[in-house]
């Protein structure tokens, strides 16, 4: 808790401060004011800035709950030979570190005209924040009684029917849960952002606020930066304190059976 609160407070307190008062060492600021939040928000780089990352991050959410859906309902209800290995192998592109792989995306983007782009982020990014969505929702989904599915195949419907009708309603919880922790993961990536973008108008969140400069060349950007990463982290902050029971049940689940 104070690992992580304690720079978070610095960086609020730093956020209320300008001029002189920048250079202060004390959580508190002396002469607290909203005015870095005000350049910030007049900021137009800024403001496209964020609406990428809500469309990036809208867009990666929506693709993976679409795909990883059918994937998890497959390894949690189909007889598959080496499921177990298959969810392992899905799992294990999250070891392969992004750094090794930026480079050569970014020229084969470069070279197909993705560069630059808002899908050029959302495919390599999808490609990351799916084997997240597959390997939570497959633990809901074996939580779900198969004999539902059975039910509903006796009473006429389609293996497709069931899925859509029976077990996605009740799998809503799991569904909220992997959006959320996908979305933060979508929202505060920086390495695939900072190398697939170069221009102000394809930039997402983190990427505006690391070449953020401020209102003036004569000022020090301290202040308007803290300002920028408060205004797009308090909203992550809310999300996770309001649904956190979602998400701890969601990382949870089929851990224990009985």
């Amino acid at each position: 808790m104070l690992v992580s609160l304690v720079p978070f407070l610095w960086l609020l307190g730093t956020s209320l401060r300008t001029g002189d008062d920048l250079s202060s060492g004390s959580l508190v600021p002396a002469n607290p004011t909203l005015r870095n939040y005000a350049d910030v928000l007049r900021d137009g780089e800024f403001l496209v800035a964020l609406l990428n990352s809500v469309v990036v991050g809208v867009s990666t959410t929506a693709l993976a709950l679409l795909f990883a859906s059918f994937a998890a309902y497959a390894l949690a209800r189909l007889t598959l030979r080496r499921k177990g290995l298959i969810l392992s192998l899905v799992l294990s592109v999250t070891t392969f570190p992004v750094i090794a792989i930026a480079a050569p995306i970014f020229t084969i983007w470069s070279e197909i005209g993705l560069y630059d782009t808002l899908i050029g982020l959302i495919i390599p990014k999808l490609t990351f924040a799916l084997p997240l969505a597959i390997f939570t929702l497959t633990s809901f989904f074996r939580e779900i009684p198969a004999e539902l599915e059975e039910s509903a195949y006796i009473d006429g419907a389609s293996p497709f029917q069931a899925f859509r009708r029976v077990i996605l309603p009740l799998a809503v919880p799991g569904i909220a849960t992997t959006a959320i922790l996908v979305f933060i993961s979508v929202w505060n990536e920086f390495l695939l952002a900072v190398t697939l973008t170069s221009t102000p108008s394809a930039r997402t969140v983190p990427m505006a606020i690391a070449f953020f400069t401020g209102v003036s060349e004569f000022d020090k950007p301290i202040g308007a930066i803290s300002a920028a990463s408060v205004l797009v982290t308090i909203p992550l902050v809310v999300v996770v304190l309001i649904f956190q029971k979602r998400i701890v049940s969601g990382l949870t689940s089929g851990a224990i059976k009985g």
